[in-house]
């Protein structure tokens, strides 16, 4: 760090001759060498194999279940626990997240992730009872509960304003990659090899955060003033102007210095509650619109789903849901710098609204003995663009505005607070789900399509856009007026 800093103290290439007085000229031209584009994407390919790792070991206990509970000889109730204790790891770790990244930074944040998810793969490769299992798997939850949260706010810190939506998207472009490749590779290896290809992603990554720099706003906040700015000028190329970004952001810092470090509780007292009141609504109100919309019911039993309206197997249902997945996750990160945050988030809304829709209308065709074969087709229908949909925008664009709006000394307290309500929300429902449907099937699927109909409306009403926007506008715009803006 040291070496950083008296690198850092070099004069910085600042041209501001020529300027056309625009103080956004420095962040306009910050993609304009390729050595700034290397780095970026670099250090962002490096966090989102954090996120490949979190993809895996969501999809991990879908194809394992028979290997692991014929070869160790659990009963359902045993391994259902083993599935499930994901969700309370990730919950744990979404807990310490903010504190965790705030303290130690970013990279090291990752890094620990890493080691959580290792010892638990670790575990899982060489258990011989439900014990190992269900340690190993926590600590695998642990690891990507912290990841959840950090991968976002770095990405987010590290990019350019008229980029970052689409880099920070990636995220979930590879949250669905990693899952898809668990279906794939779980059908044709064990479930012991398959839980050592889990350890891969971690190393990778361990690797890669020995070369990327760290945020340069976590820097700037921690008064490392040379490493800062020595940051700044990696991302942004050798040969490019960072005097009005670095401006940008160290005034702001500079501003937020008299404002106390903030604890999760903190964010409930008389002192933070006028600011956290609009942040927190649309940060934690978008968690939990995206859970309980059916997002993990859809996801965790799609199979279950299939064969109960009326398939023989899942198998085909689940390629297809693969299939659609991906090329729309793809499609939400190329369309998100330029349809922006709102429209994507409302079409993705609809979307899913229409989705859970149709698939209600399937269990109600069968329960009421329609026309043959219709409810098979609803269903396929319905899961298909339901995940579509979710893909599109609702699967990952919630993480990027909760990397967004909050400010940098309420982003670890904050963020860890929307990461928990996040992973409480899918625990809910992954547990109430079977119940639901049991008490009635179509009846579900129309609550669940009636919280996607909501979601539009509070997009519509209280969801800022942020794109084009550095972090330090969309913060100074939010918390000068604690109304939403829409331009």
């Amino acid at each position: 760090m040291e070496r950083e800093d008296q690198e850092a103290q070099k004069p910085l290439l600042v041209t501001v001759a020529g300027s056309s007085g625009d103080g956004r000229q420095g962040a306009a031209s910050a993609f304009s060498s390729s050595s700034s584009i290397a780095v970026v994407v670099a250090s962002t390919a490096v966090a989102v194999a954090g996120s490949f790792e979190f993809g895996i070991s969501v999809g991990y206990s879908s194809p394992s279940q028979p290997g692991i509970m014929r070869d160790l000889h659990l009963s359902l109730a045993e391994y259902s626990v083993f599935g499930s204790i994901l969700t309370i790891g990730a919950m744990l770790g979404a807990i310490v997240s903010g504190t965790v990244a705030d303290r130690v930074g970013r990279r090291c944040a990752m890094g620990t992730s890493d080691v959580l998810c290792i010892l638990g793969y670790l575990l899982i490769t060489f258990s011989q009872n439900c014990w190992w299992l269900d340690i190993g798997r926590l600590s695998i939850g642990c690891g990507i509960g912290l990841l959840s949260y950090v991968v976002p706010v770095y990405i987010s810190e590290i990019t350019p304003k008229n980029l970052r939506g689409g880099f920070a998207t990636v995220n979930q472009f590879m949250i669905c990659c990693g899952a898809s490749l668990s279906y794939v590779l779980g059908t044709f290896i064990t479930w012991r090899t398959l839980a050592i290809i889990g350890v891969v992603p971690c190393l990778l990554q361990l690797v890669g955060l020995l070369v990327i720099p760290e945020s340069p706003r976590w820097l700037a906040r921690t008064g490392h003033q040379g490493a800062f700015e020595l940051a700044l000028q990696r991302l942004r190329g050798k040969g490019t102007d960072i005097f009005e970004e670095a401006a940008e952001i160290k005034d702001f810092t500079e501003k937020l210095q008299g404002l106390p470090k903030s604890k999760m509780l903190d964010l409930f007292q008389k002192d933070y509650i006028h600011a956290v009141t609009f942040h927190g609504q649309v940060g934690v109100g978008l968690m939990v619109l995206q859970q309980f919309g059916g997002v993990n019911a859809i996801c965790f039993y799609a199979s279950e789903i299939f064969v109960s309206a009326g398939f023989s197997s899942g198998n085909t249902g689940m390629l297809a849901m693969v299939a659609v997945q991906v090329p729309m996750t793809g499609l939400g990160v190329l369309l998100m710098d330029k349809a922006g945050r709102r429209p994507l988030l409302m079409v993705s809304a609809a979307g899913t609204c229409l989705g859970c829709l149709l698939v209600g209308l399937s269990f109600l065709s069968k329960e009421q003995h329609w026309e043959k074969d219709l409810n098979v087709v609803l269903a396929l229908a319905g899961i298909l663009i339901f995940t579509g949909s979710f893909s599109l925008g609702m699967g990952g664009i919630p993480w990027v505005i909760m990397s967004e709006i909050f400010p940098i000394n309420m982003k670890g307290s904050a963020g860890s607070l929307v990461t928990l309500v996040s992973w409480l929300g899918s625990w809910i429902v992954s547990y109430t789900f079977n119940f639901l449907l049991m008490w009635n099937s179509y009846g579900t699927f129309f609550i669940f399509a009636s919280i996607c109909g909501l979601t539009i409306v509070f997009v519509e009403r209280l969801v800022p856009e942020t794109k084009g926007r550095t972090l330090e506008e969309i913060q100074a715009s939010m918390n000068l007026s604690l109304t939403p803006f829409h331009k």
